[in-house]
């Protein structure tokens, strides 16, 4: 099943995504801990597509793909290395990525398959992993480059508004165990990975973070990102598409 959150006139819902992606069924309030549908239905070009979710913080994973960390000059880390992104760095399907040209000259793309958690959890072992997950939807983990490798820890440079952008959608029915991700600009293919090479899966992804903190429904995972990662500038357009789930698409605008 295909969850989106979509806008009206009539404000913000979440709908099942229907009839080869054109049209939105209603759902009736949230869809954790069960779907029930309202009966309206939307066709897709008559709503704007938001984020699928709000999470109350994004987990992201570095340097999870072996080739990515060897194309930065880093070491393969002997365990996930976590940051965090804000909730306010989120946007969706078709919003525009703010470039902030008066505090960065070097912003990147990073394609990432991002796990949505389902339910409230701690200590979740890795054999219980796949409970606690709603779904899968794609990301970018938007990265101002020449601020990461000056501050060095990664607060500001992943933290912009705008800088995490998720959809289009949410499938709840996947094995992501071996999905083919691709990030492209402007049409131009950039990245082309598979989740198979993630050095950490997502069981275990899961079982670290949630040995750290409380994760709450809506929370989101981003994996990590294979190599080929590059620079963006306002105008570029990048897609983000991972097999099974879709393709998330932002332009990039001067936010100055």
């Amino acid at each position: 099943m295909r969850i989106a959150r979509f806008s009206t006139g009539g404000g913000v819902a979440f709908g099942v995504v229907e009839e080869g992606e054109q049209v939105l069924a209603r759902i009736d309030g949230h869809p954790f801990g069960g779907v029930s549908l309202t009966g309206e239905r939307f066709p897709v070009a008559e709503v704007r597509m938001v984020a699928p979710m709000l999470p109350s913080k994004v987990v992201a994973i570095g340097r999870n793909y072996a080739d990515h960390a060897k194309e930065m000059g880093n070491d393969v880390p002997d365990e996930p290395m976590i940051f965090l992104k804000p909730s306010t760095s989120v946007i969706g399907h078709n919003e525009p990525i703010a470039y902030p040209e008066n505090l960065t000259q070097h912003v990147d793309y990073e394609g990432e398959l991002a796990v949505v958690i389902g339910r409230l959890c701690r200590d979740v072992p890795v054999e219980r992993a796949k409970d606690v997950i709603f779904g899968y939807t794609c990301a970018n983990d938007v990265t101002a480059r020449d601020l990461q490798r000056k501050d060095v820890q990664f607060t500001r440079a992943k933290g912009f508004d705008t800088f995490c952008p998720l959809g289009p959608w949410i499938e709840t029915d996947l094995d992501a165990a071996d999905l083919a991700l691709t990030t492209t600009v402007n049409g131009e293919l950039r990245q082309s990975g598979r989740t198979s090479q993630l050095i950490f899966g997502i069981p275990a992804l899961i079982a670290h973070v949630t040995a750290v903190m409380t994760l709450l429904p809506g929370d989101v995972i981003l994996t990590g990102t294979p190599a080929g990662v590059g620079p963006v500038k306002p105008g570029d357009e990048v897609s983000v598409g991972i097999e099974g789930i879709g393709t998330l698409t932002n332009r990039v605008v001067s936010r100055d």
